[in-house]
């Protein structure tokens, strides 16, 4: 059986990616804008993109599966190198290298963009939160409840006796 399933997969999921990459740059932007309803539909996208991106990787993990099965190896040994080391056709060694470097090429910019896009978002909350601190008082600063402040009383006489 030949490799090529697993290389187009693999291509689909480089596809997919990239455009995840692109939502996850366009968030950045509305982010740091604050057009919260544009970021809403933009969320709404990369939601159905995930769920293309998970059909595509059940997709690619039943293509492993056959062709393991096929080649009598173990499926508990799916990885890249044991398909490269498996394989004897050069063309197709260098193609899913090539695919794979790429797929983790866009998975760790992915990972990089998504985690500016929680920093913002996190900076954004603090901000949020410390404007309603500063316009709402807070409990402690209202004049209710026992709060009295106590006078002290000297045991003093209106008289110095010591004069």
């Amino acid at each position: 059986m030949s490799i090529k399933p697993i290389i187009q997969s693999l291509f689909k999921l480089i596809d997919l990616h990239k455009e995840l990459l692109s939502i996850s740059e366009q968030k950045t932007e509305l982010v740091k804008a604050g057009t919260i309803d544009k970021l809403q539909q933009l969320i709404v996208k990369e939601r159905k993109q995930i769920r293309l991106l998970e059909q595509m990787e059940g997709k690619r993990q039943q293509e492993v599966e056959k062709w393991f099965s096929i080649q009598g190896l173990p499926t508990s040994d799916a990885t890249i190198t044991t398909i490269l080391e498996t394989l004897e056709n050069e063309s197709e060694k260098v193609e899913i290298t090539k695919a794979s470097e790429q797929l983790t090429d866009y998975m760790m910019k992915l990972k990089q963009q998504e985690s500016l896009n929680q920093t913002l978002i996190d900076q954004s909350l603090q901000f949020v939160q410390l404007s309603l601190d500063l316009l709402n008082p807070s409990i402690s600063n209202l004049n209710y409840g026992k709060q009295k402040q106590e006078m002290k009383s000297y045991n003093r006489s209106i008289f110095d006796s010591q004069a």
